[in-house]
């Protein structure tokens, strides 16, 4: 943060001097400093020609069947392809279900250019007529004020599902939040709140939709009405935006919107072009998310406690302190009316604000309960104070009435209970706010401004600007100082430093950027000045993704849940019948004198002493503790996860993950690193550039073995970015084989052996040799033919990952079996399964056979997960009992799957492992402490113990433990705060072994 506080007037560069900020000395670009690496000016024009495209026609969605996609090469020159053609907006490629979705300006392309586009690649491709159509369904999020218990969740979520157009909705106690997927064509987010409302509780709209941002501008110089309609004209008429909302006391204006065609720098703009430039707009003051709204609750209950304490006080001064010192005695005891008193007078006084002020929520929360034939705490709450209540009222006016009755009141339990049970819901929401502090700490990752450059037409920077990082916009070039957070994700335009990811990723170690290399909102910059292009903004940004998920995460429900869920649904009833049972049970032994006249206390008859006990019974009962025990820790270990980097998506895979007894690994990108390098090279013959020619011909190939000869050529020659190979004539890709082409003359062949037996040209044996060596060690031998001999051989290899083989060996002595499931062929393989101490492996296994051998495994009792990134893992990770996706794999991957490695670590495979039970058992201790809690409290409560020790739960007492009861089980779950990693994890932290 004290980047903030850094003078605009200076900063310091690279090599640490100081620099004033002269703008003719700031970089210059060679090219277009907006586009990445690989750019020219001509690409340039494509892209203002593209902006154009947008503003003449809404985008179209298609959908293609293309058949021949084998591996992820094939679908990079599908999308590379499509992507080249006037037109497309985006274009994405799912190999495993051989389809290709792209969006496309129909005034520009249409459907059948792009098929014919896809064929020429080499691929049979079909249009979907039948998924054109349009999906309607939306995602919203609703804050819901006023759930006590889990019978609140479970009654909203059940009149969610019922409304015609809800497609599935959740509702979380711990998070008092709903989210709803639905039909906006059948139903709306304000049908929704009403349904809500119609229950009972406040409703407050978070969002709607998945793909628009949120911005809220606070608008000076309005005077009237008529103002306002013209500034929601003129937002209405910019492309992207999706809604408009105009508060017009507050002033201010709500805008959704799509970031990738607008953002509030285009709103602020076209709101003071407005009537010659009398408004104003900025960003309007206040938070928007969760904590404000958490905080407000907090401060009511607060005052609600603070209130109660005025009455409360006296209260109890008067009844249980002030009646054994003899003057103050003899003033409370001194009668007004026959035989009421001035103490009992003071005392209803006193007592009845704080049961129909103070104590109003749970009058309009049992009534809300009631009317929907349901029972909660309220309930609870509102009977027993009612009953010590209006039996004091019954008493005192009985007093006033009579020249003999004495009688004994009961305000201080009522006024006692009330306050002691605002205070635990202050408590308890004090604690709740705590178990959500992993989301509170994402978003505060976020700068709070950023340096926003201008550029000329030659990509000079001409100006700089500091801004609210609120009001970044796609494409916008940005200025990350030293000491300062990234204010958006993009790439590098320009500079060189090293960036602490450890925020978002939990990698401890700084990564190294330059030009090209892509960088995430909310991490550290730590040396150099970089300039960076953003590219995901607002609502698409990986911080907002993260956080996105994790909310999702604390909504959804574990299996174990639903114990709580089914006792609640008896719970309240049953404590009503007991509590009446005592009373009753109590009153007639002592009618029938079944028990001593010597055990009824001085001040009180039999039927008060019954129903002392009856009400303690009543208020002692907590169903907020149960509700409370799976939430809480599963809202408390998914943040903890998140920042281990392991995001888990929700109490399902937690519960689900504390299990597995089996994992099955990918190779490639999972126990590799899934990028491959060249390892060995042998020289056959002295050939002059050997490398450039070999990478001139390897250049035009998409295939990574292609992209790794390339980057080795470029290293051995100095790794110029802007490296420049001889020009490639009659180049010819021979899928699964090999590449040539003529350069400077000589005819290169690039290629596996059988491609070079293919073309007539002779292996010799030294290379056969090295050939079998390579096969050996798990490496891939490349053969290099120049003019049809044999001159070299290129031994590539996808290198293990730091790590990899402690993690299996940790997971054996966990008693957790290891095995690998691979499409690669079996010789590499076993390789690197006995080079990680794997000992059972499956090759050469298509997507839907990993899939089977998952159900085999779990056929055989085995509780699976799956360890995998690629789209082809995507099939078993959905069949897995837990499916965790490599946080570098892709997206199909990661949406498949159960839980992220952000790390990309298999070390993260057992913190996830780990993590999940640490959590289960805190599950299952919340469980026992809540019912624990119940089972001996009540009959406590109910006077079991009285007969034998005299001793009495009073009501007051019962409802504090009551209210403590639901704080011990949240802060049972807070103690996960503090979970560490397994001491053997760290042992490899301190060994350095880290993937980079």
């Amino acid at each position: 943060m004290a980047s903030k506080f850094l003078s605009l007037a200076c900063i310091r560069n690279e090599n640490g001097s100081s620099s004033s900020r002269d703008l003719s000395a700031r970089p210059h670009y060679p090219s277009m400093p907006k586009y990445p690496k690989g750019i020219s000016i001509d690409d340039h024009d494509k892209n203002k020609r593209k902006e154009e495209e947008e503003s003449y026609s809404e985008s179209k969605s298609a959908l293609f069947c293309v058949i021949g996609m084998t591996c992820s090469a094939c679908a990079g020159s599908v999308e590379k392809a499509i992507k080249r053609l006037p037109g497309i907006k985006e274009a994405v490629v799912d190999v495993l279900n051989n389809r290709t979705q792209v969006l496309f300006y129909p005034d520009f392309i249409n459907e059948e250019t792009i098929r014919e586009t896809i064929e020429d690649v080499g691929f049979e491709a079909t249009l979907i007529e039948e998924e054109l159509a349009d999906r309607t369904f939306q995602v919203c999020r609703i804050r819901i004020k006023g759930m006590t218990c889990t019978t609140c969740s479970t009654t909203v979520e059940s009149v969610l599902q019922g409304v015609h157009g809800v497609q599935k909705a959740q509702v979380a106690l711990a998070t008092e939040e709903a989210e709803i997927q639905f039909d906006s064509k059948i139903v709306n987010q304000n049908q929704l709140m009403e349904a809500i409302e119609n229950t009972g509780f406040e409703a407050i709209l978070i969002s709607v939709g998945e793909d628009m941002s949120k911005i809220h501008l606070e608008v000076e110089g309005v005077r009237i009405d008529e103002s306002f309609r013209g500034i929601e004209k003129a937002l209405w008429s910019i492309l992207g935006v999706e809604d408009v909302e105009i508060e017009p006391i507050l002033r201010k204006v709500s805008i959704a919107y799509k970031p990738d065609q607008t953002g509030p720098r285009n709103f602020i703009k076209a709101i003071e072009s407005i009537e010659n430039k009398r408004f104003k707009a900025r960003i309007f003051p206040g938070g928007a998310g969760r904590e404000p709204h958490k905080q407000e609750e907090i401060r009511q209950y607060k005052i609600y406690f603070l209130w109660s304490l005025v009455f409360t006080i006296p209260v109890f001064l008067t009844s249980m302190v002030f009646m054994y010192i003899p003057g103050i005695k003899h003033v409370l005891d001194a009668k007004v009316v026959n035989m009421l008193t001035i103490g009992e007078l003071l005392r209803w006084i006193l007592a009845t604000p704080v049961q129909f002020i103070i104590g109003h929520r749970f009058y309009t929360g049992a009534y809300k309960a009631l009317r929907h034939k349901s029972a909660n705490m309220d309930v609870l709450i509102a009977l027993g104070t009612n009953a010590a209540y209006f039996y004091s009222v019954f008493s005192v006016i009985r007093a006033a009435t009579s020249p003999t009755f004495q009688g004994t009141d009961f305000f201080e339990t009522s006024a006692m209970l009330i306050s002691f049970i605002i205070l635990g819901k202050y408590l308890e929401v004090l604690a709740k706010g705590k178990t959500s502090e992993a989301i509170a700490k994402l978003m505060d990752l976020a700068p709070d401004t950023a340096i926003l450059l201008a550029l000329d037409s030659e990509g000079n920077v001409k100006n700089e600007e500091e801004i609210d990082s609120r009001l970044i916009q796609k494409n916008d070039i940005l200025k990350i100082i030293p000491g300062s957070k990234v204010a958006a994700d993009g790439f590098v335009v320009w500079g060189q430093s090293h960036v602490n990811e450890s925020m978002i990723t939990g990698e401890s170690r700084p990564v190294s950027k330059r030009k090209g290399d892509t960088v995430i909102g909310g991490t550290l910059n730590e040396n150099g000045v970089l300039h960076v292009q953003a590219t995901r903004v607002g609502s698409e940004s990986s911080l907002s993704q993260i956080v996105r998920l994790v909310e999702s995460a604390q909504m959804a429900k574990a299996p174990v849940q639903k114990f709580a869920d089914r006792i609640s649904k008896y719970f309240v009833p049953l404590v009503i019948i007991l509590s009446f049972c005592t009373w009753l049970s109590w009153f007639l032994a002592g009618k029938f004198h079944a028990y001593p006249a010597s055990w009824i206390p001085t001040s009180m008859d039999s039927f008060q002493l019954a129903l002392q006990f009856g009400i303690s019974v009543m208020v002692i009962a907590c169903p907020c503790a149960l509700g409370l025990a799976t939430p809480t820790a599963v809202m408390v270990g998914t943040g903890v996860g998140a920042s281990q980097g392991v995001l888990i998506k929700g109490g399902q895979a937690l519960e689900s993950a504390h299990k597995v007894n089996c994992i099955v690994f990918d190779k490639t990108g999972t126990l590799t690193i899934g990028k491959p390098v060249v390892v060995n090279t042998k020289f056959l013959k002295r050939v002059p550039d050997f490398l450039e020619l070999v990478a001139a011909t390897e250049v035009n190939s998409e295939h990574p073995l292609a992209k790794a000869i390339v980057d080795y050529a470029k290293k051995c020659r100095g790794d110029d970015e802007n490296q420049v190979w001889p020009e490639a004539h009659e180049f010819e890709s021979i899928t699964g084989h090999g590449v040539k082409a003529i350069v400077k003359g000589k005819q290169i062949l690039v290629g596996n052996k059988s491609f070079l037996q293919n073309s007539s040209i002779s292996v010799p044996a030294d290379a056969e040799e090295f050939l079998a060596e390579t096969e050996e060690l798990a490496q891939t031998g490349i053969l290099v033919s120049i003019n049809e001999q044999v001159v070299g051989v290129l031994a590539i290899s996808d290198p293990l990952k730091p790590g990899a083989r402690e993690a299996i060996s940790i997971l054996k002595s966990m008693n957790i079996e290891s095995i690998m499931v691979t499409g690669d062929n079996w010789g590499t393989a076993k390789s690197i399964a006995k080079e990680v101490g794997i000992e059972k492996v499956y090759a050469e296994a298509k997507p839907d056979q990993k899939a089977g051998k998952i159900k085999e495994l779990q056929n055989s009792g085995f509780i699976v997960a799956m360890v995998g990134d690629g789209i082809n893992d995507s099939p078993a990770l959905v069949a897995a009992d837990v499916g965790m996706a490599i946080g570098a794999g892709t997206d199909i991957a990661i949406e498949a799957a159960d839980i992220v490695l952000m790390k990309s670590n298999l070390e993260d495979v057992i913190t996830a492992i780990d993590l999940s039970k640490k959590t289960f058992s805190r599950i299952r201790l919340n469980y026992i402490w809540a019912l624990g809690y119940n089972i001996l409290g009540i009959p406590i409560a109910a006077g079991v113990l009285f007969p034998s020790t005299r001793f009495r739960l009073p009501p007051w007492v019962a409802g504090a433990a009551m209210a403590a009861s639901s704080v011990s089980v949240v802060c049972c779950s807070l103690l996960l705060k503090y979970y560490k990693r397994p001491k053997k994890l760290e042992t490899l932290e301190i060994r350095g072994i880290q993937v980079e």
